[in-house]
């Protein structure tokens, strides 16, 4: 049994390390956390951006160095002890606040399971 994920590209490892980030970015810091994620930052660096620059893709080596400085910023704002108001999406830090909501109104007809979305 292979317990370790093996990307296929450095987009597949980036994805990978988002969702890992994601995960846990609002949890508390603590040291074994903290650990991890240098851990998790020294792979951007040392795996990540040199696979995409064998790729030669500019675009992904960017979105990688971006992916990096954000989750440098979430160090330092743990240890001032501040929330992290947000999450990474696309490679990209995006705040909390900052996507549009849309509110549906479902409105059940007669009949066994018919929801429509608006009355037309």
């Amino acid at each position: 049994m292979n317990r370790y994920y093996q990307p296929q590209d450095a987009k597949d490892a980036m994805r990978y390390i988002e969702k890992l980030f994601n995960s846990y970015k609002d949890e508390p810091l603590t040291q074994p956390l903290l650990e991890y994620h240098q851990k998790l930052i020294t792979q951007i660096a040392t795996n990540v951006i040199p696979i995409a620059k064998q790729e030669n893709n500019p675009k992904r080596v960017e979105s990688a160095q971006g992916m990096e400085t954000v989750m440098q910023q979430w160090i330092r704002l743990k240890l001032m002890g501040k929330p992290f108001n947000g999450r990474m999406h696309h490679f990209k830090f995006e705040a909390n606040n900052s996507r549009a909501k849309f509110k549906r109104n479902h409105i059940k007809l007669s009949g066994n399971s018919n929801l429509r979305s608006s009355r037309h």
